[in-house]
């Protein structure tokens, strides 16, 4: 049975080393597209799904992701956590765990994550949360073919069973690209360490008990690494 999800961890620590220069000055979710940082449009979604409680984490320029965050209207608290060593996606969300609900289900997603919903269908983040199932699931990912992958660079991260269930494909030969968008339930907080290290390790683990599971999304979402792909994407969106 689904939930309502109100809370989301945002990460915004990364370096964004391959959309320099554009990066040399500020975080990569700060990196304008088409006249706005890109992280507003992850906001905007999150606003809309009704999301309450924010929580970013930050190294790169951090003060520039912490006054941002201040500067935030609509939600009951936004926490920025600021860290001294990038601690990756992995060791980024541990270190956020104590701003995340320890008892209920929690969106995660890319500082840099951009899409766009189909105007007469439901949007990703109620998608996502219609299907995440607490008793079946620890982690759901939102992914895209890559068929449609046209303006910017699709990888096949993973293929999809008829039930739902994701296997990620170590080649790359998959037909479906993660978006950077997920559900997480907060049970595998418990077993995560401190330090250094990709989040891979939890869904790769959640794979291997049955208990990764994707929802395959209808809308336009777009795999924003270079200047380059900035500049196709606000193209497309005159």
């Amino acid at each position: 049975m689904s939930a309502v999800i109100n809370s989301a961890f945002i990460l915004a620590a990364g370096k964004g080393t391959r959309m320099a220069p554009l990066t040399d000055t500020c975080p990569k979710p700060l990196v304008r597209l088409n006249g706005r940082p890109i992280l507003d449009y992850v906001v905007d979604h999150l606003k809309e799904h009704h999301v309450q409680h924010l929580v970013l984490n930050a190294h790169h320029f951090p003060e520039q992701i912490v006054s941002y965050a201040a500067g935030l209207k609509g939600f009951l608290s936004q926490d920025v956590l600021t860290e001294d060593v990038l601690l990756e996606t992995g060791g980024g969300l541990k270190n956020a765990a104590r701003f995340l609900p320890v008892d209920a289900p929690f969106f995660m997603i890319n500082g840099d994550a951009f899409w766009l919903d189909h105007p007469h269908r439901a949007g990703a983040l109620a998608q996502l949360e219609r299907v995440f199932d607490a008793h079946r699931m620890d982690i759901l990912l939102l992914v895209i073919p890559v068929s449609h992958m046209t303006l910017t660079q699709g990888v096949g991260d993973y293929r999809i069973s008829a039930d739902g269930r994701l296997m990620r494909d170590p080649d790359k030969r998959g037909d479906l690209m993660f978006t950077g968008i997920r559900i997480v339930h907060p049970r595998i907080l418990g077993h995560m360490k401190d330090g250094v290290y990709s989040f891979l390790q939890q869904m790769d683990a959640a794979e291997n008990a049955g208990r990764l599971y994707g929802v395959v999304y209808d809308g336009d979402w777009h795999h924003i690494s270079t200047p380059e792909d900035v500049e196709r994407v606000e193209k497309s969106l005159v």
